[in-house]
C-alpha cells in the first residue's frame, strides 16, 4: 500500500465502524436485470477478504443502501456483516440511529461513498472515503480517495488503510496464511 498520509492514518487509527454504500462502492454501479426481472449484482472477491480481515481485527462493518436487492443481503450475511440497512431513502437518519445504538463518537466511524446520497454522512464521520470514480461533489469532501474504482477493490483498499493504521494488518495476514479465514 502506498505511504499513508499522517493525517489520514491518525483518523483511521480511531475507527471502530466502517459503513459502506453498495451501488458504486461494493459494486461498479452497473445494474443487471435478468429475463425474470431479478436484479443481479457483481461483488469483488478482494473486497470480501478485506472486509473479513477488518472484522477479525475488531472493526465492525455496516451497509447502508438506498437500494433493495436480496443479493446484497446474501453477500453481507456470507461475510458476517451484522448491520445491514437496505431501502434507506434517508441514509442520514439510519446512520444516526446506528451510531447511537453502537454508542460511538463520529471520529470512530468511517464511511465509503460515491454519490450525492452519501454526502451528509461523509461530512460528519471521522474518516470519509470516496471511491476514485465518485461524483465530483463527493471527491471534494473526502478525506481519502481510493486508487481503485468502486466494485474493483476500493473497499479492500480502505480496509487495508484502517488495518495498517491500527497496526493489525500483519496479524490478519498471518491468520490468512494459517487458513483461519472462512470463505469470502
Amino acid at each position: 500500500m502506498k505511504r499513508i498520509q499522517k493525517k489520514i492514518s491518525k483518523k483511521a487509527k480511531k475507527i471502530k465502524l466502517l459503513i459502506l454504500d453498495v451501488d458504486g462502492v461494493l459494486t461498479d454501479g452497473s445494474v443487471f436485470i435478468d429475463d425474470d426481472n431479478k436484479e443481479i449484482k457483481a461483488f469483488n472477491i478482494y473486497d470480501g477478504l478485506g472486509m473479513k480481515m477488518l472484522q477479525r481485527s475488531g472493526v465492525e462493518i455496516a451497509i447502508i443502501s438506498g437500494g433493495i436487492a436480496t443479493a446484497v443481503e446474501h453477500r453481507a450475511l456470507r461475510l458476517g456483516i451484522k448491520y445491514i440497512f437496505l431501502g434507506q431513502e434517508r441514509k442520514l437518519t439510519t446512520f444516526l440511529e446506528l451510531k447511537r445504538k453502537l454508542n460511538l463518537d463520529m471520529e470512530q466511524i468511517a464511511y465509503v461513498g460515491d454519490d450525492i446520497p452519501d454526502f451528509h454522512i461523509m461530512k460528519q464521520v471521522g474518516l470519509s472515503c470516496a471511491v476514485r470514480n465518485s461524483v465530483k461533489e463527493i471527491l471534494k469532501i473526502a478525506d481519502y480517495i481510493t486508487q481503485k474504482d468502486g466494485g474493483l477493490g476500493a473497499v479492500r483498499e480502505v480496509c487495508e488503510l484502517i488495518m495498517y493504521s491500527q497496526g493489525t494488518f500483519k496479524e490478519q495476514m498471518e491468520c490468512y496464511n494459517q487458513n483461519q479465514l472462512s470463505s469470502f
